[in-house]
């Protein structure tokens, strides 16, 4: 037998191969976490997310992606760019914080 994602397609198992592979990510970030951390990284040094937001991909404090960073010699980027980035910390931060109480 060949598995593969057009075969849980076919059994009606998910509606379209990009659903499966979205539920196979969720469950590979979910069992290694230390990919999400992984991939906040790189975002973050690509610029594509702020350090609150790669802290809360990575599932880490602001103070423990902060951390990671430096150990690993990357210039912490301090403060937005413009409004829709600062719009977004407030957002992320918020979400953090309800995260920790939750």
């Amino acid at each position: 037998m060949h598995l593969n994602a057009q075969s849980l397609v076919e059994a009606k198992l998910y509606p379209s191969q990009e659903a499966v592979i979205q539920d196979a990510l969720r469950s590979l970030l979910h069992e290694k976490p230390q990919l999400r951390v992984e991939l906040a990284i790189h975002s973050y040094q690509k610029q594509e997310i702020s350090l609150a937001k790669a802290a809360h991909v990575a599932r880490v404090s602001f103070d423990q992606m902060r951390e990671l960073l430096v150990k690993r010699g990357i210039d912490i980027r301090l403060g937005p760019r413009d409004d829709e980035e600062a719009r977004q910390e407030i957002e992320n931060m918020g979400r953090i914080l309800a995260e920790g109480k939750a």
